[in-house]
């Protein structure tokens, strides 16, 4: 999926994800459109992966499969990148970092380009290529089975690596936060890199835009007790306030 996806698509894939099956009629009524407007949006995003479409509806993907990286590539591209240079703002020059999978990590490490003297440990080969173009950053690859979706490598040899450092700042994402404050994923052994950079962190950062709100995936990484600070797109929803403040986690509103 090349294209960026119009306001009216990103609206209608919250939507789906929040109600979980919605028909076409109610949706053509929801944006005012003809039903044959959004059966050209359900088509484009089903090819895509970011939906599943059924006779008369529409449903999110199910809860053990993640969309499709290409197609994550292009949902809430603005907010991402919002929430990327947020994160990077936060981030003094000299820092040790841990950064791992997702796309919106990727715009942190576009957004860190300009920094100094930065130390990186990545299991994500898209940011090492990303950050090597700044001769004053140290970035260490750590080893393991590299998937070929999105170049993120996972594994043993990956979780010992991490285990050999204790850095200054861990980068994560996720796929899903649950209003109780549980954060998800679809991938185990991704969920496992995640856990072992937040043992080894002295701060943790999450970002997160709020599509990722509600979101089903199986796996459990943690909460926010693990998570210092949240860099996200829009103000919580106030169901998860008091789960934040208990945290103690700290909400930067990106942009």
């Amino acid at each position: 999926m090349e294209s960026r996806l119009n306001r009216r698509q990103e609206e209608l894939i919250a939507i789906v994800q929040r109600e979980g099956f919605v028909g076409v009629e109610d949706l053509a009524s929801h944006f005012d459109v003809a039903p044959q407007t959004i059966r050209r949006d359900l088509n484009f995003l089903a090819d895509g992966g970011l939906i599943r479409r059924y006779h008369g509806g529409v449903s999110a993907p199910s809860s053990v499969e993640n969309v499709a990286y290409a197609a994550r590539q292009a949902l809430q591209t603005d907010e991402k990148n919002r929430i990327a240079a947020s994160i990077a703002a936060a981030i003094p020059n000299g820092s040790s970092l841990f950064i791992n999978l997702g796309t919106t990590n990727e715009g942190v490490g576009r957004a860190l380009l300009d920094h100094r003297d930065l130390r990186v440990i990545t299991n994500n080969l898209n940011i090492a290529i990303l950050l090597s173009d700044n001769p004053t950053f140290e970035v260490i690859v750590a080893g393991g089975v590299v998937r070929g979706r999105d170049h993120g490598v996972t594994g043993e040899a990956t979780i010992e690596l991490i285990r050999q450092f204790k850095v200054d700042i861990g980068i994560i994402g996720i796929s899903g936060i649950e209003l109780d404050g549980t954060l998800l994923d679809f991938d185990f052994h991704e969920v496992r890199v995640a856990q072992a950079i937040i043992e080894h962190s002295r701060q943790v950062f999450l970002g997160a835009d709020h599509s990722k709100i509600g979101r089903n995936a199986m796996v459990r990484l943690g909460d926010f007790s693990q998570v210092d600070a949240w860099f996200t797109d829009r103000e919580p929803p106030d169901a998860l306030r008091p789960v934040l403040d208990a945290s103690g986690t700290q909400v930067h509103i990106a942009g």
